[in-house]
C-alpha cells in the first residue's frame, strides 16, 4: 500500500483582489517575517496573534475552503484563572477568515468542558505599514508616522499611516459581540463567561483603504461566504470556463484546482468605463499587473478562457510607453513589465510606476493579440490594437535590435535596472559555459523565435485586414531572421542551439531549457528539431520531474537554486508545445505526465511557481523550492498547456472554424471538454483512444464548423520522415465528412 505524500509551504494564503493575508497555519502572524496583511503593496498588519489569559492556542487544523477563505481550528492550553485552572483541550476555537476588499473575521468558542468558564479573549495587532519590496528583502525603512485610534462607542480601532500624500489605513470593526471588547496594551480583549456546551461568536470586520477609497470587509459570516460578492464571482467563473472530464484522475484535479487558480489571481483593473480582469502573476509577492506574466498566461488560457487575452491587451496597450526613460527602461513602443503602487513607487524610489525592464513582452504582446483574435474572431480586437502593435514592431526593429544586426539584445539602462529581461530574470540566470556571468548586452535565443513567430502571425493579421504589402515585408523579414538565427546560434558539435549571443557576439553554448522555446515558435528547422528535442531529454535536462532550467553537467548547476536547474512547469509547458509542434508527441506526453505526476505531490495539487531538479526516483517526491509563489499564474496555465498540445488546438474563429489534431496518450484514454467557446460557438467534444488511435466526436455545437488538422507545423516539417509519421498517427473521424483542408506551413521559404 502506497503512502500518499504531500508537499507545499507550511502557511495559509488568501487573497482576491489586490488584498493578500498570508499567516501561518495556525492563523497567526509572526513578527519579524515575512506574513501579513497586504494591501496594495502594503504590509497593513505585520503582527496578530491570540490569547486566553495571556496563553497562547495550540493548532488542531487548519485549510483553506476556497482561494478566498480558511478555517483555523484550535483548542486551549491550561488557562489560570481566578477561578481555577481550565483544563487543556476544553475550548475550542475555530478562527475563520474570509477576504474580498477588507476581511471578515469569524470567532466563535464553545465550552466542552464540565464547568462554567470565565476568560479573556486577547488579539493583538500590529501594524508596520511596510512596502512590499522592504519586507521581501527584509530591510525595512520607516519613513512616515503611524497613529492609532479606538472607539469605544463604535467599537473600532483605525490605525493610519501617513508619509505626506501616501496613505494607508486599516479600521477594525467588532461586530456581533456578546460583551463590548475593550483596548489597551495592542490588544483588543473580549470577556468571554460561557457555562458548560455554551458557544460564543464575533466578528472582526477589517477595513483598508488608501486615506480617499475604503475597501469594505464582506458582510457575512464564513457560512455564508459563497453569497457574497466575491463567492458569486467564482461561481459564474466556473460555470463560464472550459470544464473536462476523464478518467484519470491525477490529470482532473491539476486541471481543476489550476481552474480555481486561475480563479484566485484574477486582478480587477480599473479603467474608464468598466472592471477588467487580468492574469495577476502569483501570491504573495506577485498580485500585481505584470506584462510577461499576464501575456504568457493569457496565451496558456486560449483554450479555456480566451477574454483573459482581451483585456490584457486593452490594460497592458494603454499603458505602452512614448517616450525613452532610462530610470525606467522605457522606451518607445516598449511593453511594460511590472506596475507597484506602495510607497517606494509613489515616491519614485524605485522605477515600477511602471517598470519596463523585459525584452519580451513587447513581442508576446503581438503573440498575444493574434491568439486572441483567432479565438474570438473579433475584427474589432485588431482596429483597436493596431496601432499598439504598430508601436510594438517598431519597438522590435529601433530598440529591441539594440545594434542593428537583426537580433534582439536587451541591458539595463537604468541603475536600479533588471540585469537580465528574459523570462529567467535572476542576476545569475545566464551564465557562460563556465559558470561565469555573461557580459551584455545579451541575445537570449528564444528572443529571436518570439520576434520570428510575431512577425508570421502580424503577417497573417494585415493580410486580414487587406495590407498585403506589409504582410509580405514581415513575412521577409521573418524569412532573414530564420536564416540569420540558424546560421548564428546552431552549434553543429553539440546539436543544440546556443543559449544566447554576448556583448561580443560570441555564442554563449550553456545548455539550458531556452532552446526549447524556439521549437515553440518554428524557427528551428525540422531536420534539427530531432536533434533539439533529444538533447532536453538527455538525463542531465529531464529530472523526471520536467526539464530543468538548467543542465546538471554545468557547473553553475544547483537544483534548488531559482533559475540554475530547478523544474519550472510555464517552462515545460511551452516546450511540450514546440515538441508536439514538430511531431514529437510522445516526448510532449512525457513532459505532461511527469509535471502532472510532480503536481499530485502538492497540495491540492496546487502546482507552485517552480520546484527543486533534483533527479527522481522510485523512493522520492518533488521538493518546493523555498519562497516560490502558489498560486501563480503561468505555473497553473502549464495545465492547460499541455491539454492545448494532446488536442492538437488550432482556433480559426475569424473563418468560424475549429481544427483539431487530437493524440491522447495511454495514460489519458479518454477525455471530455464542455463549453469549448471559439468564437461565437460553444463545443462539448468528446476523445477516446482506439487502440493506437484518437477517435473523436462532437456532443454539443455545429459538427461542420470543427475540422481535423495537423498542428505539427514546424518549418518544413515535410522532410522530417519522423515528425510526419507521428503527425499521422492520429484517426480523423469519419463522422467528420468535410474534407480537411491543407496545412499552410508558418515557415519562411528555403
Amino acid at each position: 500500500m502506497s503512502l500518499k505524500i504531500t508537499v507545499g509551504p507550511s502557511q495559509l494564503a488568501l487573497h482576491q483582489g489586490n488584498t493578500v493575508l498570508i499567516t501561518n497555519r495556525d492563523g497567526q502572524i509572526p513578527y519579524p517575517g515575512d506574513k501579513g496583511l497586504y494591501f496594495f503593496d502594503t504590509r497593513l498588519i505585520s503582527s496578530w496573534s491570540i490569547y486566553a489569559n495571556g496563553e497562547p492556542w495550540d493548532l488542531l487544523n487548519a485549510g483553506n475552503i476556497a482561494h478566498y477563505a480558511s478555517r483555523v481550528f484550535l483548542t486551549n492550553r491550561v488557562i489560570a484563572t481566578e477561578d481555577g485552572d481550565i483544563p487543556a483541550r476544553t475550548l475550542a476555537l475555530v478562527l475563520s477568515r474570509s477576504v474580498d476588499g477588507g476581511v471578515h473575521e469569524d470567532l466563535d468558542l464553545v465550552n466542552h468542558g464540565m464547568k462554567p468558564v470565565r476568560f479573556n479573549l486577547e488579539i493583538a495587532i500590529r501594524s508596520d505599514f511596510a512596502d512590499l519590496f522592504e519586507v521581501k528583502s527584509g530591510h525595512i525603512v520607516r519613513r512616515g508616522r503611524i497613529a492609532t485610534e479606538w472607539s469605544d462607542a463604535e467599537p473600532q480601532l483605525r490605525t493610519t499611516y501617513r508619509n505626506q500624500d501616501f496613505c494607508r489605513e486599516v479600521t477594525i470593526l467588532t461586530r456581533r459581540n456578546a460583551v463590548h471588547p475593550v483596548y489597551a496594551n495592542g490588544r483588543i480583549s473580549f470577556e468571554v463567561d460561557l457555562p458548560p456546551g455554551a458557544a460564543w461568536h464575533s466578528c472582526l470586520l477589517y477595513e483598508l483603504g488608501d486615506g480617499k477609497v475604503r475597501f469594505k470587509a464582506p458582510t457575512p459570516c464564513i457560512a455564508n461566504s459563497e453569497q457574497t460578492q466575491v463567492g458569486q464571482r467564482l461561481a459564474h467563473w466556473r460555470q463560464a470556463v472550459l470544464k473536462i472530464r476523464t478518467s484519470n484522475d491525477e490529470f482532473y484535479r491539476v486541471f481543476r484546482q489550476a481552474v480555481e487558480d486561475m480563479a484566485a489571481l484574477r486582478l480587477p483593473i480599473e479603467r474608464t468605463d468598466e472592471v477588467q480582469f487580468v492574469p495577476a502573476a502569483g501570491v504573495p509577492w506577485f498580485v500585481a499587473l505584470f506584462g510577461r506574466d499576464s501575456l504568457i498566461a493569457s496565451l496558456q488560457n486560449a483554450l479555456v478562457y480566451p477574454g483573459f487575452a482581451c483585456a490584457a491587451l486593452d490594460v497592458l496597450g494603454a499603458l505602452q510607453a512614448t517616450e525613452r526613460d532610462d530610470y525606467r527602461d522605457a522606451e518607445p513602443g516598449k511593453i511594460m513589465h511590472e506596475l507597484r503602487l506602495g510607497e517606494l513607487a509613489h515616491f519614485k524610489l524605485v522605477p515600477h510606476t511602471p517598470y519596463y525592464g523585459t525584452a519580451d513582452a513587447t513581442i508576446l504582446y503581438l503573440i498575444v493579440l493574434h491568439s486572441a483574435w483567432r479565438c474570438t474572431g473579433d475584427a474589432g480586437l485588431l482596429e483597436r490594437h493596431l496601432k499598439t502593435a504598430e508601436g510594438c514592431l517598431q519597438w522590435i526593429d529601433h530598440y529591441g535590435d539594440r545594434d542593428g544586426d537583426g537580433f534582439q539584445e536587451y541591458a539595463t539602462r537604468s541603475p536600479v535596472g533588471y540585469e537580465n529581461q528574459g523570462w529567467k530574470d535572476s542576476g545569475d540566470s545566464v551564465v557562460y559555459a563556465d559558470g561565469s556571468l555573461v557580459r551584455g548586452p545579451k541575445a537570449l535565443c528564444e528572443l529571436q523565435g518570439y520576434v520570428y513567430d510575431a512577425w508570421m502571425r502580424m503577417a497573417e493579421i494585415f493580410d486580414s485586414l487587406g495590407n498585403a504589402g506589409r504582410a509580405q515585408e514581415l513575412r521577409t523579414k521573418a524569412a532573414s531572421l530564420f536564416h540569420r538565427f540558424n546560421e548564428v546560434f546552431w552549434d553543429e558539435a553539440s546539436g543544440f542551439y546556443a543559449y544566447a549571443l554576448d556583448g561580443e557576439k560570441k555564442k554563449v553554448l550553456t545548455v539550458a531549457s531556452n532552446p526549447g522555446h524556439c521549437l515553440w515558435s518554428g524557427i528551428v528547422p525540422a531536420d534539427r528539431a530531432g536533434r533539439v528535442v533529444a538533447r532536453l531529454m538527455e538525463p542531465d535536462m529531464w529530472s523526471g520531474w520536467g526539464i530543468r532550467t538548467l543542465s546538471a553537467n554545468h557547473p553553475a548547476y544547483n537544483p534548488y537554486s531559482y533559475q540554475n536547474g530547478s523544474v519550472w512547469p510555464h517552462d515545460n509547458g511551452i516546450i511540450a508545445m514546440g515538441f508536439r509542434r514538430y511531431g514529437f508527441s510522445k516526448e510532449a506526453h512525457r513532459i505532461a505526465r511527469d509535471v502532472g505526476a510532480a503536481a499530485s505531490y502538492f497540495v491540492m495539487h496546487q502546482v507552485p511557481e517552480l520546484y527543486s531538479g533534483v533527479q527522481r526516483d522510485p523512493t522520492d517526491f518533488p521538493v518546493q523550492y523555498l519562497g516560490a509563489n502558489v498560486p501563480q499564474a503561468w505555473a497553473a496555465g502549464s495545465a492547460f498547456t499541455f491539454l492545448q498540445a494532446i488536442l492538437g488546438f488550432q482556433p480559426d474563429a475569424p473563418h468560424d472554424k475549429l481544427y483539431i489534431d487530437p493524440m491522447l496518450p495511454a495514460w489519458l484514454p479518454d477525455l471530455t471538454v464542455m463549453d469549448l467557446h471559439v468564437g461565437k460557438r460553444t463545443f462539448d467534444l468528446r476523445f477516446w483512444r482506439d487502440g493506437e488511435k484518437t477517435r473523436w466526436d462532437v456532443l454539443k455545437g455545429d459538427r461542420n464548423a470543427i475540422a481535423a488538422r495537423s498542428c505539427a507545423s514546424g518549418s518544413n516539417l515535410g522532410t522530417d520522415d519522423k515528425a510526419l509519421s507521428a503527425t499521422n498517427a492520429v484517426d480523423q473521424s469519419t463522422q467528420i465528412r468535410s474534407p480537411s483542408p491543407s496545412r499552410t506551413l508558418r515557415s519562411p521559404p528555403r
